[in-house]
């Protein structure tokens, strides 16, 4: 018998192995039951009845305990792959290196939280955030110190945002996103600054610290779709690279990102030293 179904072929083999095993069981079953019920005289006269009577008992005995143990283990099979499925569906829709949602997978659910949200009459508000100067990162440390500031930061975020009820994915590359139902405007600032805050941090990968900041760019729903809403917040985002980074840009809804916020971390803000070629933070 097969391990692994895979052709045509092996679903034949595999097919007439269960037969020739349920016909084998059948006949041992039915000749154990026969001749202890009936003996084993064959030339023996027995009554039609009991000979109906003790086919009718092995039939039913074979046929129900057969179908027991095949609609056990077909039920099994499908709790497998109904399994298997679900953890496919969960790794295509997650980021390996972060553990939060990829883009697809942020785009699912945030799609279902807006529609809940604009039929409820809740307020939401995206936010767009990137590590600033990430190039700079992988440039001067490699890529293996990189993915280690990812997986720090998308930890700070995790952990701010599970208690919060915030949906949080790493949108690509350096970027992560996010959706905030039911807060205010000035809640979701609340929020963004203090993860600015948090992201304000070092990240220590071989022996070597790397300064990390990151900028923030939240947007109210007003109207439209998810797509127009981060569109949004990403301008907010680049106006808050514009004005230095490491800190929140809120856009109106008139799309102009008035609200301005300066950096929260006491004016630090990251910047590059050329002479021994680290990423500081330092007073600007």
């Amino acid at each position: 018998m097969p391990n692994q179904i895979v052709t045509q072929r092996d679903a034949i083999r595999y097919t007439a192995g269960r037969v020739a095993v349920t016909a084998t069981i059948t006949a041992l079953v039915t000749m154990i039951f026969l001749i202890s019920d009936l003996g084993t005289d064959w030339s023996a006269t027995v009554q039609v009845g009991a000979v109906v009577k003790a086919s009718m008992m092995v039939a039913l005995g074979v046929s129900t305990t057969l179908s027991g143990a095949m609609a056990y283990r077909s039920a099994q099979l499908m709790r497998q792959l109904t399994s298997t499925r679900a953890e496919l569906v969960r790794m295509s829709r997650t980021d390996l290196l972060t553990g939060l949602l990829n883009r697809r997978g942020f785009d699912d659910a945030a799609s279902a939280q807006l529609a809940q949200a604009n039929f409820a009459g809740q307020p939401v508000v995206a936010m767009m955030c990137d590590i600033d100067r990430f190039k700079a990162i992988n440039d001067l440390y490699g890529h293996t110190v990189g993915d280690r500031v990812l997986a720090e930061i998308g930890g700070i975020l995790r952990d701010f945002a599970a208690p919060r009820g915030m949906l949080i994915a790493r949108h690509g590359g350096e970027e992560f996103a996010g959706l905030m139902v039911g807060v205010s405007d000035q809640e979701a600032r609340d929020y963004a600054l203090e993860l600015c805050r948090r992201c304000a941090t070092e990240v220590v990968c071989d022996g070597r610290e790397v300064a990390v900041t990151m900028s923030f760019g939240l947007a109210s729903y007003d109207a439209g779709g998810l797509s127009a809403l981060m569109r949004r917040a990403d301008l907010a985002l680049y106006r808050a690279k514009d004005l230095g980074r490491n800190c929140v840009v809120q856009l109106d809804n008139g799309d102009t990102p008035t609200a301005v916020l300066s950096a929260p971390s006491g004016g630090m803000r990251e910047a590059e030293i050329a002479g021994d070629h680290r990423l500081v933070a330092g007073n600007l």
